[in-house]
């Protein structure tokens, strides 16, 4: 026997045993075996759970057991069915790999390997990649669903991807049943792949260009600037190579490994040029993957720094330029100007500044130009002596033009210019005298002849004919000559100053026609005047002193007047100023003291200390002149000053919530005017509680505190003190201290939102054009500064019991509510609106700046008298029987109402109009024959329409009754009422077997039941004693009308015919109804016997009429059933205003006003009262009469013809007044209130 048996866990059910016995006998299980210690068996039920975990991997699948009871034994072999109860498990605990960048894809990077202990199925084991990090899109890299290769899906990058990725991968098996539920298992290992660099990309350069400088002349292996270079593939790092590439190599040599570019030949700028631009090369040591070297180029752009190390060199210039040393001129002899050389000095260095000299044994006679030049000029000698020039005694002329560096002094070259002197007739004018001394006074008039001299000349063609001139030309200035004569006079008065110039040397020169020149040397003297002021020998004084201290100074002065005159002499004071008088000075010495105390603070601070006096030095020549110096007195500060505030107490203000605020500051001056003594500083020694702080910077002359609200504390003007005191202590840097109080307020900031005030309802009237204000919202801001905007955020008005929007109102900023104009107001469409405003502080400074919540106002319309009275149109005919109506009779009624409220809607009736039509349609006005009487019932206005006199029966027609409905405001509304007119042709005479008294008694009952049996409304004009002769005694007329709903009249045939029937003969048989005939029918005088006979036998067949009446009622339903029963059951239900004192009970007419039925025209005589109603009276009852067919109580229609209808109810009383009374017995039975009945249909009362 064999079971097979999933893995299975302790207490699961494994199997059943089963035996029979058949004996049936009770049969006990056991089990034994070696494996038996793996079950549990139960005894009784053979039911075999699991005593221990059976897993197939750990136990042979095959489990061999002996089952018992107590009659027989049985082998088992179980057979463990494998359970999906192992997950796959990695071979390896992790993977860790390296791979480079440039691998191809599909590349097999790794190998994962997992095995599952698990059989078919679930040993079966797949892989996948569940997640890559890092990842940008899709994963690089794949694995092999079965084999667990690991691929490259995309191509890696060291570069611009990631170099490390980290990959989660899953192992599951099959599937299979689990101990709980089938599912795949798995497991995960984590892969990590290293992406190797591998030189694929060229270096690079750090900068795109390099620029460096040298100095020209450097020394050999002077370093230039340095190049830098990277191996972008940043993972190889492979070393770098630089070299330098074109002729540039010459000059410049670059270190292979570090790029450090340096000179390795002689640098000369002149032969370079100013700059020059190597290429320098940079290769990585080992070849690419590609084999190759890789490398990148950077230009390095160098300039050359020049020094000065060439001579200036001179040449001589033609198409080019040649060095050169010797150079040839000539000029005529006693020539004057330049002399051209072809000469060219030039020095290649950049910049090279030359000085250009003469020397030589003839250098006097010449000069050169330029004498300073820059690199490069043509070099010109100037004649400066022409008279040297003399051909007579030198026929040729040798100099020397030295260019010198100037930078450089020792660097110089030397050129040889030889001169030829050409020969020209030199005799030149001579004077008697080779020097004239000559005397003026300084400042003489302009034209004082100084002298008279004249020349002589040799030649002959000159006699006579020789000019004059003087030079130089600088003394034209202040002298000159006559052309002709020779004659020296002054040209300048103010020019010719002793004091500036004493001695004036002068060339006089004479020339001839050749242009040959004499001259002669003029000295001319000038004798002094006093027009020299005395001359200080300092532009001005500035000394230093202590305050406190004395002072001493020394004031010189000289006068270039004569030493020996007056001129000369000079005299000290002081220029008065304003502190002058503080001083002193020596007048004819120039010792300057001080008289008082030297006081630092007494002196402007604006000067800094500085006291300025103004010395003048006077001559006593005629005129004494003066000249003034200016003295400069610093007078040195000391620390005798403590600081000072310059306010007794300081009140600032500061807004709330601002942190770190400026608040105010406060200013104090130390009367010490240096730095070192006036320097002070703030603190804050009381009152501040915290909430500032004070820095102290500097102020124009003293200093300033600036006070500030802590930056970590935020006042609040509604929970913080508003006012703070503080202390405040300025001190020196000697610590000499001075107090102040400082008072600071806190304003309040505009951060409390506004808050509305509660705003009374308003009131407008209808139709209202008012343009001014109804009123206005009103709202509270705490803040103290604030500017309240208002705008309405809803208007709703109140329409048919419900607020819809609408726009009857606005609302402008300041909160005033006025009407729209473009609204019209009607009370009767809405009565209220609702207006919603919401509140914006503009001034808000910090947070919401609105109310919390919308404020609603109501506003009341009110009603105006703007709408005329309405009539409630019915359909009702309105029948008039003439001859019933007597002044005061109610023919009919108008209801009218008026939209308008309170005392606007008050409703007076007027009959304006009576007009009468006859039966061929012949319209006439006629007199107002009837007249309104107005009454109210709740919101309606009733006009009883009466007749002001008694109308003529014999009309035939109808009557148009204008009614006018007017209300208080004079509005109003007219209808028309068409009232139909039943003449005499139509009154029925009725003879009933009674004495008169008894009909009158009956009479109500009598109508009821002739109503009933016509099915119309019965008009009873009279009830009168039969007093013909056909007939015998004591029987009773009674006159009356019978009409139909709609105004028709019933002809006294038809209302025979109808009393006639079975059933409504029976119900009137009782009050001996024995004819029915015109109102003009004679009766015969009554027999007494017969009338005795017939009385007695009709009495015996009323009551047996009514026995058998009674037992057939009893199961026959009458389709004739009055409405005043069903009326009855609504009894407790209809209850009005005008109903006090009981329920209205059917088959009653009674009316409010008069007691009169206003339908019917019955007067209502209390004599015929039913005494039903012994709780209540007679009046203010409304009428819910059986004629008044189903109608509601407050319709319009049938007001005025109700008769009873036919419905298809069953009753089981024979007539309305059985059923009323009926239902009342049952009612006072049941302990129910008491009811009146009152239906003046009846004349008597019927029990």
């Amino acid at each position: 026997m064999r079971c097979a048996v999933l893995v299975a866990f302790k207490d699961q059910h494994a199997f059943n045993i089963r035996a029979t016995d058949k004996e049936n006998d009770k049969l006990k299980y056991t089990i034994s075996g070696i494996n038996a210690g793996f079950f549990n068996v139960n005894p009784d039920t053979g039911n075999v759970t699991i005593k221990s975990k059976l897993d197939r991997e750990v136990r042979s699948f095959i489990i061999d057991l002996f089952l018992y009871h107590d009659k027989a034994s049985k082998s088992l072999t179980i057979i463990l069915i494998d359970a999906n109860d192992n997950p796959p498990m990695f071979v390896d605990s992790s993977y860790n790999v390296d791979v480079k960048e440039n691998a191809s894809v599909n590349t097999i990077l790794f190998k994962v390997s997992a095995t599952d202990e698990d059989t078919g199925l679930a040993g079966g084991v797949k892989y996948k990649i569940d997640e890559v990090s890092p990842i940008d899109g899709e994963s690089p890299f794949i694995i092999g669903e079965r084999n667990g290769e690991v691929k490259l899906r995309q191509a890696l990058n060291y570069t611009s991807l990631s170099t490390f990725y980290r990959l989660k991968i899953n192992a599951s098996d099959g599937g299979g049943i689990t101990c709980t539920e089938t599912k795949p298992l798995s497991s995960v290992i984590y892969g990590f792949i290293t992406v190797l660099d591998v030189p694929d990309l060229n270096p690079r350069f750090l900068s795109l260009s390099y620029s460096g400088s040298v100095t020209e002349g450097s020394p050999l292996g002077t370093t230039v600037l340095t190049v830098v270079a990277i191996d972008q593939d940043t993972g190889v790092n492979d070393k770098i190579l630089y070299s330098i590439e074109g002729s540039g190599s010459v000059l410049f040599n670059i270190s292979k490994t570090k790029g450090v570019i340096t000179v390795i030949s002689d640098i000369d700028r002149e032969a370079i040029g100013d700059s020059i631009t190597l290429k320098v090369k940079a290769a990585e040591e080992n070849l690419n993957i590609n084999g190759m070297v890789a490398f990148a180029t950077a230009d390095v752009q160098i300039s050359i720094i020049d020094i000065n190390d060439n001579t200036p060199m001179f040449y001589s210039c033609g198409i080019n330029c040649v060095e050169e040393s010797q150079f040839r001129g000539e000029i005529f002899e006693n020539s004057a100007g330049t002399l051209q050389i072809n000469m060219t000095v030039k020095d290649l260095d950049q910049n090279g500044k030359i000085k250009l000299e003469v020397d030589g044994v003839d250098k006097d006679a010449f000069s050169v130009i330029p004498s300073v030049t820059t690199s490069e000029s043509t070099v010109q000698l100037v004649v400066k002596d022409p008279q040297k020039l003399d051909f007579e005694k030198k026929k040729e002329m040798v100099v020397e033009v030295i260019a010198i560096d100037t930078d450089k002094r020792t660097m110089r070259s030397t050129a040889t210019v030889t001169i030829k002197i050409l020969d020209m007739n030199d005799n030149s004018p001579t004077f008697p005298e080779d020097t004239y001394k000559l005397t003026l006074a300084e400042h003489s008039p302009v034209g004082t002849v100084v002298a008279n001299i004249m020349a002589m000349d040799l030649d002959q063609m000159d006699k006579d004919k020789l000019t004059y001139r003087l030079l130089p030309q600088s003394i034209l200035k202040y002298f000159n000559v006559t052309q002709q004569t020779g004659q020296v006079y002054v040209t300048n008065s103010t020019l010719i100053d002793r004091e500036v110039m004493s001695l004036y040397s002068a060339t006089l020169q004479a020339i001839d026609t050749n242009n040959n020149i004499g001259t002669t040397v003029l000295e001319i003297s000038l004798i002094d005047i006093n027009d020299q002021p005395p001359k200080i020998n300092r532009e001005s004084y500035n000394v230093f002193v202590e305050e406190g201290k004395p002072f001493s100074l020394q004031i010189e002065a000289t006068d270039a007047d004569d030493p020996e005159t007056q001129n000369s002499k000079i005299v000290f004071a002081i220029v008065p100023s304003e502190y002058s008088n503080n001083f002193t000075i020596i007048p004819d010495t120039g010792v300057l003291t001080n008289s008082t105390v030297l006081d630092r603070e007494a002196l402007d601070p604006k000067a800094n200390g500085k006291i300025e006096l103004n010395v003048t030095a006077t001559d006593q020549g005629v005129p004494a002149l003066m000249t003034m110096v200016n003295v400069i007195i610093n007078v040195a500060d000391v620390n005798d000053n403590k600081p000072i505030f310059t306010e007794a107490s300081y009140d600032f203000s500061v807004k709330e919530g601002a942190k770190g605020a400026f608040v105010g500051s406060v200013q104090a001056v130390d009367l010490d005017q240096t730095l070192d003594f006036n320097r002070i500083s703030f603190t804050i020694i009381d009152g501040s509680f915290g909430s500032f702080i004070i820095r102290t910077v500097a102020d124009g002359v003293g200093y300033r505190g600036n006070i500030t609200v802590d930056p970590d504390i935020e006042l609040d003007y509604e929970k913080l003190p508003k006012d703070f005191t503080l202390r405040v202590e300025a001190a020196d840097l000697s610590q000499s201290k001075a107090e102040v109080t400082v008072k600071i307020k806190v304003l309040d900031v505009n951060d409390e939102r506004p808050e509305f005030r509660p705003s009374g309802p308003l009131e407008v009237k209808e139709n209202s054009t008012v343009t001014g204000p109804l009123g206005s919202f009103s709202a509270l801001d705490k803040d103290g500064n604030h500017s309240l905007v208002y705008e309405m955020v809803s208007c709703e008005c109140h329409c048919n019991a419900t607020f819809a929007p609408c726009n009857w109102m606005l609302v402008n900023q300041a909160g005033v509510v006025t009407v729209n104009p473009d609204a019209k107001l009607d009370y009767e469409e809405c009565n209220q609106v609702r207006i919603g405003a919401q509140v914006v502080d503009v001034y808000t400074e910090k947070g919401e700046n609105n109310s919390v919540s919308a404020e609603v106002m109501v506003v009341n319309i009110l009603d105006i008298n703007d709408n005329a009275p309405e009539f409630l149109l019915s359909d009702a005919i309105i029948v008039l029987v003439s001859e019933t109506a007597s002044k005061g009779t109610s023919v009919a009624q108008v209801t009218a109402t008026d939209r308008d409220s309170g005392i606007n809607k008050a409703i007076e009736f007027k009959v304006t109009e009576v007009k009468y039509e006859d039966t061929n349609f012949q319209i006439s006005v006629i007199r107002t024959i009837f007249e309104a009487v107005t009454t109210q019932q709740k919101d309606f206005y009733v006009g009883i329409i009466q007749s002001s006199e008694e109308l003529d029966s014999t009309k035939k027609g109808k009557y148009l009754v204008t009614v006018t409905a007017t209300d208080r405001g004079s509005l109003s509304t007219s209808t028309e009422l068409e009232i139909f007119i039943v003449d005499k042709s139509f009154k029925v005479q009725l003879r009933f077997g009674l004495p008169l008294a008894e009909v009158i008694q009956s009479q109500e009952s009598i109508t009821l039941a002739l109503s009933a049996a016509t099915k119309s409304a019965v008009y009873v004009v009279s009830v009168k004693p039969d007093l013909g002769e056909v007939r015998g005694p004591g029987d009773t007329l009674m006159e009356s009308y019978f009409v139909y709903r709609n105004g028709t009249a019933i002809s006294s045939d038809l209302v025979e015919k109808k009393l006639s029937e079975p059933e409504n003969y029976l119900l009137l048989a009782q009050y001996n109804l024995d004819n029915v005939g015109t109102a003009t029918v004679i009766v015969e005088p009554p027999d007494s016997v017969r009338f005795v006979l017939l009385g007695l036998v009709g009495g015996l067949i009323i009551v047996l009429t009514v026995l058998a009446t009674s037992l057939i009622c009893t199961r026959r339903s009458y389709r004739t059933k009055l409405k005043a029963a069903k009326a009855m059951k609504l009894t407790n239900m209809d209850a009005t205003d005008n109903q006090r004192g009981g329920p209205v009970v059917p088959g009653t007419n009674k009316y409010t006003m008069e007691g009169a039925n206003p339908v019917l025209n019955l007067n209502i005589d209390t004599v015929t009262d039913l005494g039903f109603d012994e709780d209540s009276s007679n009046v203010d009852r409304i009428s819910v009469n059986s004629f008044d067919d189903g109608m509601s109580l407050h319709s319009e229609k049938d007001r005025t013809m109700m008769v009873i209808q036919e419905e298809d109810e069953e009753s089981i009383h024979i007539e309305p007044l059985g059923a009323a009374l009926a239902q009342r017995a049952n009612k006072r039975e049941a302990g129910s209130s008491q009811m009146g009945f009152t239906n003046p249909a009846f004349s008597i009362t019927d029990l």
